[in-house]
């Protein structure tokens, strides 16, 4: 399925120039689950891309940590291939995937959506992109305990943030021939 999936957006074009602006020496296999099936599937994903798997095996030393030179790695080469992590329970631990989003500013989160030809959808032809803020908001990792039993958790955003995922969004729409930019909002439950 994955390979079907990479073949339909190289034939496409446009997720795969979005995605592979500066993929020289990927950081390869950025993860702290030890699945197998992901690995695999992960080298399927390059082979099926033609690029070369010759990008650095990053293994964290430990299941649960980021290493300094995994992110070091990944600024260095640009781009970094990131399977399922998971965060230690307990205090005093930062989301891994907020850490990777804070330490690489990472403000921006792309998820393109399409129907797959031969699958009864109930739309047809979907073809459209979300793009999120993604280190403020409900992603500023700001919490404490008032007191016991009682998280507060502190939403920050600014205007700044606001504006540069906009301007990434119309940025995108206009490199890409899109017709429209939809602003959504959730004032309904903040």
């Amino acid at each position: 399925m994955a390979l079907q999936i990479a073949r339909r957006f190289l034939r496409n074009h446009t997720a795969y120039e979005v995605f592979t602006t500066t993929f020289k020496n990927p950081t390869n296999r950025l993860f702290s689950s030890t699945d197998q099936s992901y690995t695999s599937s992960s080298s399927d994903l390059i082979r099926a891309t033609l690029f070369p798997d010759d990008g650095k095996k990053v293994d964290p030393r430990t299941q649960s940590f980021i290493t300094w030179e995994s992110l070091e790695s990944v600024r260095r080469n640009k781009v970094g291939l990131k399977g399922p992590m998971g965060t230690p329970f307990g205090k005093g631990h930062r989301s891994l995937n907020l850490t990777l989003r804070k330490e690489l500013n990472l403000y921006a989160n792309f998820g393109p959506c399409y129907s797959l030809p031969g699958y009864k959808t109930r739309y047809d032809d979907v073809r459209f992109i979300t793009i999120h803020e993604n280190t403020e908001g409900e992603y500023s990792g700001l919490e404490h305990q008032v007191v016991r039993g009682v998280v507060e958790s502190l939403k920050i955003i600014t205007r700044h943030a606001s504006f540069r995922v906009a301007e990434y969004a119309f940025h995108y729409a206009k490199a890409h021939s899109r017709k429209r930019v939809s602003a959504i909002h959730k004032a309904n439950i903040m």
